[in-house]
């Protein structure tokens, strides 16, 4: 059966202008705001309106883009060495969108799609979104293969490994028993959860992995906590929320290793690296250090190589 792999990613801006329409598509998901079509627009449009010009901004800090699509060819060209097979980035709501790379695999006659979430944990806002959306298009082309979705690795021992590499690699030649290590993973409404999203417990069961991994290595920190960033909104959302446990420090040198992405994005580079950076400044601590994502390192690739030679 001739196959092909697609990256499913929400993406991130490709340059400035990107902006508007990364937030106007991101605000029209069903699956991010659950309401009826109505007033998910009228809720869109004040989103915009009110935080369009600050995005950009952020995104000027970052050199004009999101850093995710460079990142996402990187890796793909370390798995194109590995997998014999066409490996296509499809994003949710900026280009490459997903209609590109299944109009290629129409006219290539693939039967197979094999769906790899760049989400190391299953939620309806990130893989139940971009899976709904290769499906729709799909429909749309008259195209009809084999969908197969890669199942949510959280708490996968490999991939535990390779996150552990990087919290390592970003703790070298410092004293890991002086240092909180924080899990920051990206927040969700409570109403999200309440309504039978997983995302919560496969958050929760990752970190509980990851503590037990370092433990066995003998890799000590001072207390490790999860954390939820990127809240949005007055309404409930996960806690305990990374900037509150910023702002009340019990303990003033931190790590920071982003537990929901596995590639570096604005989340990270711009949230958790110059945000709240200016935050741990301004109340003077010792040291604040923020971990990569995975991106396209060895024990990542490999990850994923394994998943598709394995179905």
């Amino acid at each position: 059966m001739k196959q092909a792999l697609l990256l499913l990613n929400m993406g991130g801006p490709n340059n400035i202008e990107e902006v508007e329409l990364f937030l106007r598509n991101m605000f029209a998901d069903k699956n991010i705001l659950t309401m009826n079509p109505y007033t998910r627009k009228l809720v869109s449009a004040i989103i915009i309106n009110k935080r369009l010009e600050e995005v950009k901004e952020n995104y000027g800090l970052l050199g004009g883009k999101s850093p995710l699509p460079g990142l996402t060819s990187k890796l793909i060209e370390k798995l194109e060495k590995k997998i014999d097979m066409p490996i296509y980035a499809t994003m949710r709501y900026v280009p490459p969108f997903a209609d590109v790379a299944l109009e290629k695999c129409q006219k290539d006659g693939l039967e197979e799609l094999i769906l790899f979430p760049m989400y190391p944990q299953y939620s309806t806002t990130t893989t139940l979104s971009s899976v709904e959306d290769i499906e729709q298009r799909c429909q749309l082309l008259d195209y009809s293969p084999k969908i197969t979705v890669i199942k949510p690795y959280y708490d996968d021992y490999d991939y535990i490994e390779a996150s552990c590499e990087k919290i390592i690699e970003a703790m070298e030649g410092k004293d890991t028993k002086e240092y909180d290590l924080l899990l920051s993973a990206h927040g969700l409404p409570v109403s999200i959860i309440q309504s039978g999203d997983p995302y919560q417990n496969q958050v929760e069961g990752n970190a509980s992995a990851l503590k037990i991994y370092l433990k066995e290595r003998g890799i000590h920190f001072h207390d490790i906590k999860l954390v939820y960033q990127s809240k949005v909104g007055d309404s409930d959302w996960l806690e305990p929320n990374l900037i509150d446990v910023l702002r009340n420090p019990t303990h003033r040198k931190v790590v920071i290793f982003p537990l929901a992405f596995t590639l570096d994005n604005s989340e990270t580079v711009f949230e958790l690296d110059i945000e709240h950076r200016e935050i741990a400044e301004k109340i003077k601590y010792d040291d604040y250090i923020v971990a990569k994502c995975m991106n396209s390192s060895e024990k990542f690739v490999d990850l994923i190589v394994d998943r598709v030679l394995k179905i």
